[in-house]
């Protein structure tokens, strides 16, 4: 077995999954990082301005993006189970397809968002004063939409066979590649939002190489021309993996727009205070990301090695690991939460208190009530290594139901902070469906293994 690959069907789970989060959390902070440095450097340089102008694409980008993003951490799921059966005929036969199919999406994303743009943007109601800048930076950044799904489909590859680490030096590369263009292209050659968005489509674009190259050196997934070539049902399988994460993700993206309208008409102090939040967020989940991922390759391979009671007990060990690391992220963001907006924020004096007030009530509410996110990730990636992303999917109605009523309603009721609301009820309805499911599933798998 090559040094570059793990088998999670043998050891102790909480373990296996605790070495297996950490690079990808490594690699997250490492992500985050340049993503905080692009909003700093704008921030900071060109102004509160620019600084709402990113916060106005940010579900837009969630949506495009997250396509990518679903579709390939769906192949990945057969991938894993592949790998955990010792099948390595299936195993090379699904990544050759996954690839394919992968880059016809890619080709169609980038076509579809760059001609949608300008038309979503005045859609949201975006602020007159910074649409120009918005449109500007998520045209640059969509160019990179095929780099962006090569790196997605290599890292998901990579982590379905149990390594995590690849990714995170990626990430590492990039990081730096990222940093060091802002401070070129924002601060030096002011470029100024353009400058950010070419920034982090070049930093991309090395993690993705970087990625594929290693990916080439794995025996287990070294494919041929023959493995390109049909496969009954194959393509079919894996678009019904894929699909309903896409779906979920393009949902909970829908109901992100409207709460981006909705924050839209208050104003661009406001969405500047938002999206210094939001840029948080990032650090927030980031760790519950990493686990989402462990999980879902352990519970893959774990079940295709056909063991229920072993993926019981690294589930339960997850969402112990789980709550202690969101509590101890929201403790610290509590404690030092303000001074870290204080970042990305300059300009006239009242106008930066404002912002900041409205930033530091948004963290702090969604610090108080970061464990049911960190929940909602463990679950959900457990159904997904399951091989059950219906109901992933149908989560992902309930956090658009739960974050459109909030959003539209609330803020009718007790102001305009009631939009702050909106994120924690959307956690906790999906939280609460995701975790339901895992626990009837299991039980239902475990009564089969018994008959």
């Amino acid at each position: 077995m090559s040094a570059k690959v793990r088998d999670m069907t043998v050891g102790t789970p909480g373990k296996l999954i605790l070495l297996f989060a950490l690079p990808l959390m490594l690699g997250n902070v490492c992500q985050q990082l340049y993503t905080m440095v692009d909003t700093m450097v704008v921030g900071q340089v060109v102004g509160v301005h620019a600084l709402a102008a990113l916060g106005a694409v940010e579900w837009i980008m969630w949506l495009v993006l997250g396509i990518s993003q679903g579709i390939t951490q769906g192949f990945s799921i057969l991938i894993a189970q592949y790998y955990g059966a010792k099948n390595r005929e299936g195993l090379k036969k699904a990544a050759a397809h996954s690839y394919m199919l992968t880059a016809l999406i890619a080709v169609i994303v980038l076509v579809v968002s760059q001609a949608g743009a300008n038309w979503l943007l005045e859609f949201l109601n975006t602020p007159e004063d910074v649409i120009g800048m918005s449109l500007g930076y998520v045209r640059i950044v969509f160019c990179g939409i095929p780099v962006i799904a090569a790196y997605n489909m290599c890292a998901s590859t990579l982590r379905a066979i149990g390594n995590s680490r690849t990714p995170l030096i990626a990430m590492i590369i990039a990081a730096g590649i990222n940093v060091a263009l802002d401070l070129l292209f924002v601060a030096g050659f002011s470029w100024g939002v353009g400058g950010a968005a070419l920034a982090t489509v070049i930093a991309q674009t090395f993690s993705a190489v970087y990625c594929f190259l290693v990916l080439r050196k794995i025996d287990e997934v070294q494919v041929k021309k023959g493995d390109f070539g049909p496969e009954e049902g194959l393509n079919g399988r894996l678009l019904k993996l894929g699909a309903p994460i896409v779906f979920q993700n393009v949902i909970i993206a829908v109901g992100g727009l409207v709460v981006q309208y909705v924050v839209n008409g208050y104003g661009f102090l406001f969405v500047a205070g938002f999206t210094a939040t939001n840029k948080l967020y990032g650090i927030l989940e980031m760790a519950s990301i990493s686990y989402g991922y462990a999980v879902v390759t352990y519970v893959g391979q774990n079940l295709g090695a056909n063991k229920p009671a072993r993926i019981r007990k690294g589930v339960k060990a997850s969402a112990g690991i789980a709550f202690v690391t969101s509590a101890v992220i929201s403790l610290i963001m509590l404690a030092l939460g303000r001074n870290i907006l204080s970042l990305f924020v300059s300009g006239d004096p009242q106008q930066t208190e404002q912002v900041l007030d409205i930033a530091y009530h948004y963290l702090f509410m969604m610090s108080c009530f970061l464990w049911v996110l960190y929940f909602l990730y463990v679950y959900r990636s457990a159904l997904q290594g399951l091989g059950d992303t219906l109901i992933p999917m149908i989560s992902g109605i309930v956090e658009f139901i739960m974050r459109v009523g909030v959003s539209l309603l609330l803020p009718k009721l007790i102001g305009q902070n009631g939009i702050f609301y909106a994120e924690i009820m959307a956690w906790s309805g999906a939280a609460t469906l995701l975790s339901t499911s895992y626990f009837w599933r299991m039980r239902k798998l475990e009564k089969k293994e018994i008959s």
